[in-house]
């Protein structure tokens, strides 16, 4: 029990004193995920809503393979992006191994499925008499696309808390992409394991403190956005 009181008191002491290193690692973890879920959601929310709203050829296909990605194991993502983008692999000239941009480009795949799936019940959770009787009265699919989305706007924001709540976490993928390198690609995740592994378990534990409260701020904000928008809660 001593120890864990000890790492709550390293966390706020850190968090109070506005320790460098601390607030380079904070920035660059919010920054990877925040770009990562932004690019995610520009990707993902137009595809939920397709796959919300229409019907076609192959379309099981295409559900089945989000349900998959929604299990992915995050290693197995690290590891096919480190392949592209090493030396020897397809990308390896881009050299973009073991910097910032590998990590968005694995978190975001990470996150894109989650965000695809959860958008996508959003939207056929909608009525369809919704769609039939906006259509009888003369609007655009523009239009009828919008007013759906508005309706299914507390689910849109479940999958963004979702995305961001799977990628602000992820540890394993971005260590192997990332490198974990001082100054340039630690993040809080990747920091919590090489102070465990050196035995330094009361600044481990204040790491993980401080990502809980960033992780659960981030939710709270965005369940308190979902709260004013959904009127039943």
């Amino acid at each position: 029990m001593d120890i864990f009181l000890e790492g709550l008191g390293r966390a706020l002491q850190l968090i109070f004193s506005f320790d460098a290193d601390l607030m380079a690692i904070v920035r660059l973890s919010l920054v990877v995920s925040g770009m990562a879920l932004v690019i995610s959601a520009i990707l993902g929310l137009p595809a939920g809503i397709i796959l919300g709203l229409k019907s076609f050829r192959g379309k099981r296909l295409l559900v089945a393979l989000v349900y998959t990605g929604m299990g992915l194991p995050p290693v197995v993502v690290g590891l096919t992006i480190y392949i592209l983008l090493s030396r020897q692999g397809p990308l390896g000239e881009l050299g973009w191994l073991f910097t910032p941009r590998a990590m968005v480009i694995t978190q975001s795949i990470l996150s894109l499925p989650l965000i695809i799936g959860f958008t996508m019940t959003a939207i056929a959770a909608v009525p369809a008499a919704l769609s039939q009787q906006l259509r009888s009265l003369g609007a655009t699919q523009r239009q009828i696309v919008l007013t759906l989305l508005y309706e299914a706007r507390a689910g849109v924001l479940a999958a963004l808390i979702a995305g961001f709540g799977a990628i602000i976490s992820e540890v394993g993928s971005v260590m192997i992409v990332g490198g974990n390198i001082e100054h340039k690609t630690r993040v809080l995740t990747t920091a919590i394991v090489l102070e465990t592994r050196r035995g330094n378990f009361s600044l481990a534990i204040a790491l993980g403190v401080i990502l809980l409260a960033i992780t659960f701020s981030a939710n709270w904000l965005l369940l308190h956005l979902q709260g004013r928008l959904d009127p039943r809660q």
